[in-house]
């Protein structure tokens, strides 16, 4: 199996014919916003319409080319070519920011928005995302500020983000007298040596010598950069603004810190505590030994064996889901290996235009390897049920993004240790789970204190990678607590971690935890009611892109307000790590 992605469905390269033709035709359609912009004799539902039209076409073509550049630069951090044209297309952007918020200003003063799209066919299926254009026009700024701010950001926040990812893609690391990679050096964390694990750790701390104030100019520019904005367009604080974007309460994220704190941080202190214990350490787990694989499951799976794997366990849950992992890897949807200039972890992109999804992973064997296959191919399973909609009401928010990912982790993870063949294999898919669900509750607690601190100081402070290492420790002491060893633990979380590198995206961190728990509770559902919650699921991500947060999960009868629903979720793991502690006192 070719183990690189085909990019051919968009185009065969930027000599595309077809690249070209967009481009103009992009360039065409500009032009008519800003005409429109300035034609100030369109009222009413003729405005809505006109601009409507021309905006799902501009959607349209922009995903195309800009996706094409973005996994270009994505499988190769030193394609200079798809840097540069990321920057063109974002500047071709730029020049409709200004008329796109004047007319969005205009529609969200008309009379009776609200009703006159219900009673109107080519717009009843655009009402959600009117409502949200009418909320968010208190934060608009002028047309020529709009403008502004979005051309200063390509050489701002977007060109200190790129910077990051590719330092951090490029960063020669020395282990055992050889030169590799991050991605590559990461994924030792994982291997059944523990002196390549902890080799690797110190391989991995000593290579962020190299880029660490860099990094740490990049970090205090974006959040910099993030405050000013808020604070211009009238946000309270950056974590006011990603809630309002995520159409997400303050309420919903309330309920889910308080039960962390209440419930959660114990629990997977717990099970730390008990993993020390197992590997033979006296002061909590080291950082290194935080992925270290136990049980008797070694098994290692060829790319092929985790198709099959996979599409075994998918066709058991849902024939669609299984039907796209095969077209996914049939048809060359996947990026499956480390390599240098590749960048590291995992993520999935969705092509609306072709129902399609691209996937980028650094695949290296490890069962936790076939887990990340099946998120990201949760959230292909996601976006192709949302590509049913119209162009304009594809996207949905950062909390529920997490939802169809972290579901299937919990369909595999679940079919793995009923099908476990002795108490080893138990061991090993138990602690799988409880690993991964650690790195959402404790881990990404420890990230959102991080950011929430970072953004508390930089008004004031410009922090050096010393300071930035020291708020990294203190916010893993807390979220950890005695589950890991204080001496050991990850300094340098903020050099790679990429949610944090973003002028738009704050607090890329708390969705992990809404989306895994929720994921939780909902497979909870899916093991009591069995097939017949597959159509209630398929309903409810259909409704992620076109209701609030809060309205989504009540097609399911949650509410996220009530403190109580994620603590049920959270306690569901309590048998996983009763199971954990009694399996190892017994090795």
């Amino acid at each position: 199996m070719n183990g690189e992605w085909s990019l051919d469905v968009l185009y065969s390269g930027y000599d595309d014919p077809k690249f070209a033709q967009d481009l103009a035709a992009f360039d065409d359609l500009c032009a008519q916003m800003n005409a429109l912009a300035a034609d100030e004799s369109l009222t009413g539902l003729d405005l809505c319409r006109a601009y409507i039209s021309l905006s799902e076409r501009i959607e349209k073509l922009m995903r195309d080319m800009a996706s094409f550049a973005e996994l270009k630069a994505s499988a190769n951090t030193r394609d200079t070519q798809s840097a540069s044209m990321m920057g063109r297309l974002m500047a071709k952007a730029s020049d409709i920011a200004g008329a796109t918020a004047r007319i969005e200003a205009r529609i969200a003063a008309i009379d009776g928005l609200d009703a006159l799209a219900a009673a109107d066919d080519d717009l009843k299926d655009y009402r959600y995302l009117l409502k949200c254009l009418r909320d968010d026009a208190k934060y608009l700024l002028s047309e020529r500020e709009e403008e502004i701010i979005s051309r200063l950001s390509i050489s701002g926040s977007s060109a200190w983000g790129e910077m990051q990812q590719n330092l951090t893609s490029s960063v020669p690391v020395l282990f055992r007298g050889e030169t590799t990679n991050l991605s590559s050096i990461r994924n030792m964390a994982y291997d059944p040596d523990p002196a390549v694990r902890r080799e690797a750790y110190e391989a991995e701390i000593a290579c962020y010598d190299r880029i660490r104030d860099a990094v740490a100019y990049s970090l205090n520019s974006i959040k910099l950069s993030v405050l000013d904005e808020c604070r211009l367009r009238g946000y309270e604080s950056p974590l006011q603004r990603t809630l309002h974007g995520a159409r997400m309460k303050k309420e919903t994220l309330d309920a889910l810190m308080s039960a962390i704190r209440a419930e959660g941080l114990g629990l997977f202190q717990r099970y730390l505590r008990a993993k020390a214990r197992a590997l033979g350490h006296k002061n909590g787990l080291p950082w290194y030994d935080l992925f270290a694989p136990m049980g008797g499951s070694s098994r290692r799976f060829t790319v092929d064996e985790a198709r099959d794997y996979l599409l075994g366990i998918f066709a058991s849950f849902d024939r669609s889901l299984a039907d796209m992992a095969r077209r996914a890897f049939d048809e060359r949807w996947i990026d499956f290996y480390p390599r240098d200039g590749k960048a590291g972890g995992a993520f999935c992109a969705g092509l609306p235009n072709q129902k399609q999804a691209r996937i980028l992973t650094n695949f290296d064997g490890a069962f936790g390897d076939v887990v990340t296959l099946a998120h990201e191919l949760g959230h292909a399973y996601h976006d192709i049920i949302v590509f049913e909609h119209r162009p304009l009401n594809q996207g949905y928010s950062m909390p529920v993004a997490e939802t169809a990912s972290t579901f299937n982790e919990n369909v595999v993870t679940g079919a793995a240790i009923r099908a476990a063949s002795d108490q080893n294999e138990k061991l090993s898919l138990i602690e799988s789970r409880l690993q991964d669900t650690c790195q959402i509750i404790c881990d990404i607690y420890s990230r959102y204190l991080f950011e929430t601190e970072v953004f508390k100081r930089r008004p004031e402070q410009f922090m050096s990678a010393d300071d930035l290492c020291a708020i990294m420790l203190d916010c893993q002491k807390a979220a950890y607590g005695d589950g890991l060893d204080p001496d050991k633990l990850r300094p340098y979380m903020w050099v790679c971690k990429s949610h944090y590198y973003s002028g738009g995206l704050s607090f890329y961190n708390f969705p992990y935890a809404f989306g895994g728990l929720f994921a939780r509770g909902l497979y909870a559902m899916y093991e009591r009611d069995g097939s017949a919650f597959v159509p209630r699921y398929q309903a409810l991500l259909k409704a992620t892109s076109v209701m609030s947060v809060e309205d989504t999960a009540r097609v399911a009868d949650i509410d996220l307000c009530d403190e109580s629903f994620w603590l049920r979720s959270l306690d569901s793991f309590r048998a996983d790590v009763e199971t954990f502690e009694s399996l190892t006192r017994a090795m």
